[in-house]
């Protein structure tokens, strides 16, 4: 009993550290497999994960979903940019249901599958290669000091160099939508959306008003000798001055008036130029939506930037014919500022 004892733990101990060595290689073995696994997985690219996933609906356009190579459907949801189609698909959007319906998609996976299909349907996107979109627009000075500023800076391959107002001046001689319309598709040595696939549209809009009056500096405007009574079209709403201007169509001179002017009566021109409350300097890079509504309807339209006297401000024609007292609502966007800015007027055509 006693050389059993004393043979039996000297047996049985090399067997037991096997054992335990075993389970431990198990161990690292299967961590290390899964870790290999989640490194493959987050380095899978947009086609691989279109394939795998996304083709299931977006190759035959499966309950309303853009089809891929399909540039009609595609163009309007790509002009928002890869940060508002991101969150779409990571959030879910109608019958589309959040990380396209497989949670062990990774947030750049799924970037990298948006930018493969809007390239397959006349897009031309950089594939995302890591980090995220930011989930609010950013401003159009960040923008240009982190990517324009490549070429702009020093006005590489013809690039017009920032706050060059002589070389800027020529290309927004068709307005500033058909300049930033340019910069998104791309022209010339420049790359489509300056080369960073998730920058929005109004983004651009923010970089290039930023580049095109970079050399100004706008002297405060002195505030009002106390005035006798509130002005019913100004309104200060978080931080921004709003002024409204009306003026009949027919009233502005030629030189003045903007493409496409309505003729006729019964046709008005509002402007709105915006300022920083505490600055009082201009603000040249936001997009307004501007809705004018009367008991009988509501006109609806995006306002054209316009740039006067250094100065970029907001036009578009509305027909206000009858004598009924007409509600003006401004929805302002702007880039590095999250939600909308919302202001009414009321208007009484004298």
């Amino acid at each position: 009993m006693q050389i059993h004892r004393k043979i039996g733990p000297r047996l049985q101990r090399p067997r037991f550290a096997h054992m335990m060595t075993s389970l431990v290689l198990l161990g690292l073995a299967g961590s290390m497999w899964s870790s290999t696994a989640n490194a493959q997985q987050r380095e899978r690219t947009g086609q691989e994960v279109v394939a795998t996933g996304c083709a299931s609906c977006h190759e035959k356009g499966v309950n309303g979903a853009p089809r891929i190579g399909d540039k009609a459907a595609w163009a309007p949801r790509a002009s928002q940019g890869l940060t508002a189609l991101s969150e779409h698909a990571l959030k879910g959007i109608r019958n589309m249901p959040a990380h396209g319906g497989n949670p062990g998609l990774s947030d750049i996976e799924v970037e990298r599958a948006i930018a493969y299909m809007v390239n397959q349907s006349g897009g031309n996107w950089a594939e995302p290669s890591g980090g995220a979109t930011p989930a609010v627009a950013r401003s159009g000075a960040k923008i240009v000091q982190t990517q324009c500023s490549k070429c702009h800076q020093d006005g590489l391959n013809g690039a017009p160099k920032i706050g060059d107002r002589a070389a800027w001046t020529p290309r927004m001689k068709k307005g500033l939508d058909a300049l930033v319309s340019s910069a998104v598709h791309g022209h010339g040595p420049m790359p489509a959306r300056g080369g960073l696939a998730d920058l929005s549209d109004l983004e651009i809009r923010g970089a290039v008003v930023y580049m095109f009056n970079a050399d100004i500096v706008a002297a405060p405007t002195p505030p009002p000798a106390t005035p006798a009574r509130a002005d019913p079209y100004r309104q200060t709403i978080a931080g921004t001055d709003i002024h409204l201007g009306i003026v009949r169509a027919d009233a502005l001179p030629a030189q003045q008036r903007q493409t496409g002017a309505p003729s006729g009566k019964g046709y008005y021109h509002l402007n709105i130029s915006l300022f920083d409350s505490k600055t009082k300097a201009a603000i040249g890079d936001a997009q307004i939506t501007v809705k004018v509504a009367d008991p009988m309807g509501v006109e609806s339209k995006t306002l054209e930037a316009i740039s006067a006297n250094n100065m970029v401000s907001y036009g578009g024609y509305f027909r206000m014919s009858g004598p009924e007292s007409y509600t003006i609502t401004a929805q302002i966007q702007r880039p590095g500022v999250a939600g909308v800015t919302e202001a009414k007027f009321q208007y009484k055509v004298r």
